[in-house]
């Protein structure tokens, strides 16, 4: 079996290579740190955390690094808004998307590189530019990078410079050669952060920052670069463009990209009113089914974010640990499949073929029902292999990491504080029923079960003891 996934520089599935043998350099475009992050950010962070765990079960070393902007107009924007000072708020919002990451169940990056922490290397790659004729300064310290002399503009979104050219608005800037060039350098502005350049105090343009991060810490080329479908063009585009024209070397050997999340089909956006944060999201769900909801689809098609289809994706979660919970007490054990195990070829070869989360959750699902019937036929002996595959498909995506009785005693007590009910009360309505029953006063005990029923909560006897659990 060979891992295969679409570039989105040759626009087609490759076989992947990477340009070291056993090991793996991947950068991922972060979060402008202005706001919480949303349900977009969760697929983003899901999706290529997922590709992270999936490259390591498999037996590569990944070196990952993920960047923080955390400096931009929009950051600017709103601390002047709400009157703050830009790197509080910055600061502030950068732990709450680490929260969020975490809250998600998602590694931490191995590095995590500030935009403001490397204002030199940015200085250095735009002197490059300058030095090779693709970066001019105009004005008191703009310096912007020169699309027209960079022939090969346009390479990785497959756009047209003359069509783009010719369906450009008309630039508020038009000391700049042509509308398609972009800023490398703001020259500073009144109450906002600068830092000295040989071209005068200013800050960064956004595309550079990746650029001079990125091989700072992986190098040039390295092997993966990673983020949501609208980066591809202009911000991914401008990063290729400035980092080959500064070493005249390729940027990057495979380029990743996953689509657009829409909110009940329509494209969330915050003029809709449609953005959900994660933070407020995971308030109602548990963050282990808001990742199975976003692995259900295949990172390249659009992903139907709902309230319905994240209740169905949390209650077949539930499910699924349930069997799990079944296995373990009758003794079953986990026969710890690796990527190297036959067993678990049916798992490798869904996600080598372009990362299928979709076809791996499939396979997942079906050992799950399996093992319902193995268990329900008395036949545990023989159910080991349901569960390998089960925690298999768990490692490669990042899901059923927990023992199941864990899971199930964390999600009942999170459900109950949701729903109101109280569950000293329900035990011990529980050990009522099980002493009218030993009395044979069965008129009682049925008047709690259907008594507990009309108030949302299922009992369930089995092996000599009684459980409860809220109705779905």
């Amino acid at each position: 079996m060979a891992l295969a996934f679409y570039n989105t520089r040759t626009r087609k599935k490759e076989l992947f290579e990477p340009g070291e043998p056993g090991k793996i350099r991947m950068y991922v475009c972060g979060i402008t740190v202005y706001d919480h992050c949303h349900v977009g950010h969760a697929r983003s962070l899901i999706y290529f955390d997922t590709v992270v765990r999936y490259l390591r079960w498999r037996g590569y070393q990944v070196d990952f690094v993920r960047n923080v902007t955390d400096i931009e107009d929009k950051i600017i924007n709103r601390a002047r808004e709400e009157g703050r000072e830009w790197d509080e708020l910055a600061a502030h919002f950068t732990e709450e998307m680490r929260k969020d990451a975490r809250a998600l169940g998602c590694l931490l990056p191995d590095v995590e590189p500030k935009a403001t922490e490397h204002i030199d290397e940015m200085v250095a790659l735009i002197g490059e530019l300058e030095k090779k004729g693709l970066a001019y300064k105009v004005g008191d310290g703009d310096v912007y990078f020169s699309v027209g002399d960079y022939k090969e503009y346009g390479a990785l979104s497959g756009r047209d410079l003359d069509d783009l050219v010719a369906g450009a608005r008309v630039d508020v800037d038009e000391r700049k050669k042509s509308p398609m060039d972009f800023a490398l350098w703001k020259s500073v502005k009144p109450g906002e952060p600068s830092w000295p350049s040989p071209w005068g105090d200013g800050r960064p343009g956004w595309h550079l920052e990746c650029s001079a991060m990125s091989t700072k810490y992986l190098g040039q080329p390295f092997d993966i670069h990673g983020g949501g479908e609208d980066l591809i063009f202009p911000h991914h585009e401008n990063e290729m463009a400035q980092s080959c024209g500064a070493t005249g070397k390729p940027f990057v050997r495979y380029w990743l990209h996953h689509a657009f999340v829409r909110i009940d089909r329509e494209k969330m956006s915050k003029s809709l009113g449609n953005v959900f944060s994660i933070q407020d999201v995971l308030k109602q769900v548990e963050a282990e089914g808001l990742r199975l909801h976003l692995l259900q689809t295949h990172y390249r098609s659009p992903l139907d974010f709902s309230a319905d289809g994240i209740a169905d994706s949390t209650r077949a979660l539930v499910r699924a640990y349930e069997t799990l919970a079944r296995a373990e007490e009758a003794g079953v054990e986990d026969p710890g499949y690796t990527f190297e195990s036959p067993e678990a070829a049916p798992i490798v070869e869904a996600m080598d073929d372009d990362f299928n989360s979709a076809k791996t959750m499939g396979i997942c699902f079906e050992s799950v029902r399996e093992l319902n019937r193995l268990l329900d036929a008395g036949k545990a002996s023989e159910a080991g292999a349901a569960v390998g595959m089960i925690r298999a498909a768990g490692a490669a995506t990042g899901l059923f990491l927990r023992q199941a009785s864990e899971f199930l005693d964390y999600h009942r007590t999170r459900t109950v504080g949701r729903s109101g009910v109280d569950p000293d009360e329900i035990e011990a309505l529980i050990v009522e029923r099980a002493e009218a029953r030993k009395s044979k006063d069965f008129a009682r005990a049925d008047e709690i079960r259907d008594t507990l029923a009309e108030r949302g909560v299922v009992l369930e006897d089995a092996a000599g003891r009684t459980t409860w659990k809220l109705a779905d």
